[in-house]
């Protein structure tokens, strides 16, 4: 959560009315930190800069429908990528895989 722009506003307003940052830091409670952060930019960020994905959505989808059962590390030598980057845009795209419980049950029911 981030601080209100008015309350910024009053902090740096009180800096340059003659408060120190150490008397500043203590009457409201703040790092000093924070304190600079707000010198260089009052307004806090709109938007989070992310990075471009390696891993195409598409691309990922058609891997998995061309090749259902293969392994993470599979995928990531196909896609040239690491096995954790495989990971990742799975859980990006809700993509799982889960166990099938019967063939299990089947195979220790033929071994007794």
């Amino acid at each position: 959560m981030t601080y209100s722009l008015d309350f910024r506003k009053q902090v740096l307003k009180s800096l340059d009315d003659g408060m120190t940052y150490a008397q500043a830091v203590e009457f409201y409670d703040l790092s000093p930190t924070t304190i600079q952060n707000w010198k260089r930019r009052v307004h806090s960020k709109v938007t989070r800069q992310t990075k471009p994905h390696k891993i195409m959505d598409d691309v990922l989808l058609n891997d998995v429908k061309e090749h259902p059962d293969d392994y993470q590390y599979e995928r990531a030598r196909r896609l040239n990528c690491s096995p954790t980057g495989i990971h990742n845009a799975l859980k990006r795209l809700s993509i799982s895989k889960k166990k099938d419980l019967r063939t299990s049950k089947s195979v220790s029911d033929q071994k007794s």
